[in-house]
């Protein structure tokens, strides 16, 4: 919205800025939560990990509640502190970019996805924590250093989706046509973004036997 609000884009933090704060977020909030509940916040990393037996159905289904209505009240939140500029810059929303189709913003961010919970598993592989004991204390710095490279990727795209709780909040705050038109491309592209990483992190990655220290 800052950026919108610009007259230029040299004027403003510009995509950098907003990559930047969506990384360093990602990486505070994982590394304040992950003790708690696994420091997931995204309900694409959710279902990947739910995919890959990490957790049960119903914590799956809890999680993405509560993620749902975490982002919702985030959405609020900036809406109440400025409604008007909040209806007149987007509000934030998730829309595919003029110029490009549907077929592009689905592509977009189930690489995105698949970039962001593909990094989360090899993050957090409990074969890697066994092996190097720094992993665990280093795990938010690559996840949200992954979340800063897809923002760069993506913003012109899709303005980013990768976690379909910030999508549905932004969406639902701001409630126009526009916001809800291809809407469904933010929870499709990273569910199957989101499928394929842990696809590949089960079948491949897993198969591959770690060499044991002489």
């Amino acid at each position: 919205m800052g950026v919108k609000r610009s007259p230029n884009m040299c004027a403003s933090v510009g995509i950098q800025g907003i990559a930047w704060a969506f990384g360093g977020m990602i990486f505070a909030l994982v590394y304040c939560t992950a003790g708690i509940s696994g420091g997931h916040i995204n309900p694409a990393v959710t279902f990947g990990l739910f995919l890959a037996r990490k957790l049960s159905l119903t914590r799956a289904v809890y999680y993405i509640v509560m993620q749902c209505l975490g982002a919702i009240c985030g959405a609020g939140v900036v809406k109440g502190f400025q409604p008007k500029q909040y209806q007149a810059l987007g509000g934030g929303a998730n829309t595919i970019a003029h110029g490009y189709t549907k077929g592009s913003g689905l592509g977009a961010e189930i690489i995105g996805t698949f970039v962001l919970v593909y990094t989360v598993f090899s993050a957090t592989d409990a074969k890697r924590n066994a092996r190097d004991s720094h992993v665990p204390i280093l795990a938010p710095l690559p996840i949200g250093f992954a979340v800063f490279l897809v923002h760069l990727a993506t913003i012109p795209i899709t303005g980013t989706g990768i976690n379909p709780a910030r999508s549905l909040g932004a969406a639902i705050i701001f409630n126009k046509d526009n916001a809800w038109d291809d809407h469904w491309v933010f929870w499709v592209g990273p569910f199957i973004g989101a499928a394929l990483a842990a696809l590949y992190h089960v079948i491949v990655i897993r198969a591959i036997p770690f060499k044991s220290r002489s």
